[in-house]
């Protein structure tokens, strides 16, 4: 069967720095994380595709990502990152497209999780971005927090042209094993047609030492609940989920938290028809 590995990252630290990577905890992340890296794990796993995600908020990074996409068979598609205020957004996308690899561009993200407004996605200025992002027949992934899930709602709701794609569910607290807002807020934006979520990026939401696949059951059944098989897609969150557990066994949990007759859409199905891949 096909296997898509809808999330995951590279960066290179010599080309420039990420300024996240802070703190003791995620000190095995300070180092160079590339395609010739992930290629013979995904391959190993049995991953056939993948889709490259943004890191970090710099016009650079982009093109560069296409041109590494057309580099490696293994990358189909790539989630990048562009100014949504900004107010020539549409002819920046259509520009992006022209680049070497442009074709590989299937998204766009920005750190909602950082910004300081919990409704910064209903800005008249990134809603209007959002709406050239939906133009361009493009998606766009979220990446929030659970307090922000609510004003994710809002903007779907708001623009049922554009597909939002919920990174990491959102990520719920498994760590403390509360259910609570979050799980009302996963259900509140899986209600719009046009929203859709990554089995991802659960480990690390996790204990990093202690988790167990029990930890992780009760937000991938809400999910399952939310949003269907049809719906959700997988993805590693590599080289993040390595703070936790290996690349192989990202799949794996996967496997195990759904039922085998779920797999194929949410292993591969899901995210070839979302992306365009």
């Amino acid at each position: 069967m096909t296997v898509v590995d809808a999330h995951h990252h590279v960066w290179d630290l010599s080309v420039r720095d990420q300024d996240w990577i802070t703190g003791p905890e995620l000190a095995s992340l300070r180092r160079d994380f590339t395609m010739k890296d992930l290629e013979p794990e995904a391959r190993a796993a049995g991953v056939d595709r993948t889709v490259l995600v943004q890191t970090i908020t710099v016009p650079e990074e982009t093109p560069e990502f296409l041109a590494l996409a057309d580099e490696h068979d293994l990358t189909a598609g790539v989630v990048g990152w562009t100014d949504l205020t900004r107010p020539d957004v549409a002819d920046e996308l259509a520009r992006l497209r022209e680049l070497p690899g442009g074709r590989h561009l299937k998204g766009i993200r920005h750190q909602v999780q950082g910004e300081p407004d919990p409704e910064w996605l209903l800005r008249p200025d990134v809603r209007r971005g959002l709406a050239a992002v939906a133009d361009a027949g493009l998606v766009y992934d979220l990446v929030v927090l659970p307090h922000q899930l609510p004003a994710c709602a809002r903007a779907a709701a708001d623009l049922p042209a554009l597909t939002f794609v919920l990174d990491h569910l959102g990520k719920p607290p498994i760590a403390s094993g509360a259910l609570e807002p979050w799980a009302s807020g996963l259900h509140a934006l899986a209600a719009l047609p046009n929203t859709v979520a990554k089995l991802s990026g659960l480990v690390t939401e996790a204990d990093l030492t202690s988790w167990t696949v029990q930890d992780l059951r009760p937000y991938a059944d809400q999910a399952l609940e939310a949003f269907g098989p049809e719906r959700l897609m997988y993805g590693s969150d590599w080289p993040v989920c390595t703070l936790a557990t290996s690349y192989g066994t990202t799949l794996d949990l996967v496997r195990r938290l759904t039922s085998e007759h779920d797999h194929e859409q949410i292993l591969a199905t899901t995210a070839t028809r979302v992306y365009g891949l």
